[in-house]
């Protein structure tokens, strides 16, 4: 396997136990909130079980799917972190298009928020085309 495939592969692990947050007594508050943080709806984990099962399909298929899997991937997920660090609501669960937007803030709240997103998004986009060079 490698390594791209194994970035690809850590992904499923990080993006299934995304997907199962809400099921772990003790991560959520009394307001429903993962880590005191950000809400994660029914949607939520099922946009993280779908990439998590993307990212293994990647990583079991070969170099270039991972490749793709991580650019791609990357692209989506740094944006939307990005817009929610901007607006408050992201596009991949369709907050942008259904909330008017809360304008940019640099609340410590708003930036913890959004940082899963920027930093998985943004590794993954390096590495994918970095590791991904010679694919």
């Amino acid at each position: 396997m490698t390594l791209i495939q194994k970035f690809a592969l850590g992904y499923f692990v990080v993006l299934l136990a995304a997907a199962g947050l809400n099921y772990i007594p003790g991560i959520t508050d009394e307001a429903g909130l993962a880590f005191g943080i950000f809400a994660l709806d029914l949607f939520d984990d099922m946009l993280h079980l779908v990439s998590a099962l993307w990212a293994l399909a990647a990583a079991l298929l070969g170099a270039r799917a991972s490749k793709v899997f991580l650019v791609i991937f990357g692209a989506l997920y740094l944006g939307d972190g990005l817009l929610g660090f901007l607006t408050g609501w992201g596009y991949l669960d369709f907050g942008i298009f259904t909330n008017a937007s809360d304008g940019l803030s640099f609340t410590l709240f708003r930036v913890l928020a959004n940082l899963p997103h920027i930093a998985l998004g943004g590794v993954a986009l390096v590495a994918g085309l970095r590791l991904g060079r010679t694919v």
